[in-house]
C-alpha cells in the first residue's frame, strides 16, 4: 500500500501541465475529493455526477457502471470539461460518464490508472488516500 498525504497531490498537481478548463466534474463517489482539489487549484466550477459499477471491496457488482445521479440542466456546450476520479482500472466508469455528458470537450484525469491525465502514473500497488 503506498500513503499519499493532501500535500503530495497538491505538489504534483501544481506540477502537471493541464489545458485551460471551464468546468471539473467528479465521479462519485471515489472522485469528489480529488475534483473538489482539481477544482479549487483550478479556480473551476465543481459538478459531481455518481456512477455505481464496484462493491466496497472493490469488485464489479455490475456488468457496466449505472448512472445514480447526475447535474440536471448542465450546459456543457463549447466547455472544457475535465472529467475527475480516484482511480480508473478498465476506464468503464470514465466512459460511460462521458456518455451522459453531451456538448463539451472532455477530458479525463484520474490519481492513477487510465486517463488522458494521470496524477501518479508509477504507482501500481494500492493506495491509502488521505480522505479515507
Amino acid at each position: 500500500m503506498v500513503p499519499l498525504s493532501f500535500k503530495n497531490i497538491s505538489e504534483r498537481l501544481k506540477n502537471m501541465e493541464l489545458p485551460e478548463i471551464d468546468i471539473v466534474i467528479g465521479i462519485g463517489t471515489g472522485g469528489v475529493v480529488p475534483a473538489s482539489i482539481v477544482a479549487f487549484q483550478l479556480g473551476c466550477e465543481l459538478q459531481v455526477i455518481t456512477l455505481n459499477f464496484r462493491d466496497i471491496k472493490n469488485n464489479p457488482q455490475h456488468e457496466s457502471p449505472i448512472i445514480v445521479s447526475k447535474p440536471e440542466g448542465l450546459d456543457l456546450s463549447g466547455k472544457k470539461v475535465l472529467l475527475v476520479d480516484d482511480v480508473s482500472v478498465s476506464g468503464k466508469t470514465l466512459n460511460e460518464a462521458k456518455k451522459h455528458l453531451k456538448g463539451g470537450e472532455i477530458k479525463t484525469l484520474t490519481m492513477k490508472g487510465k486517463a488522458d491525465y494521470v496524477l501518479f502514473p508509477e504507482i501500481k500497488d494500492c493506495v491509502i488516500w488521505p480522505w479515507k
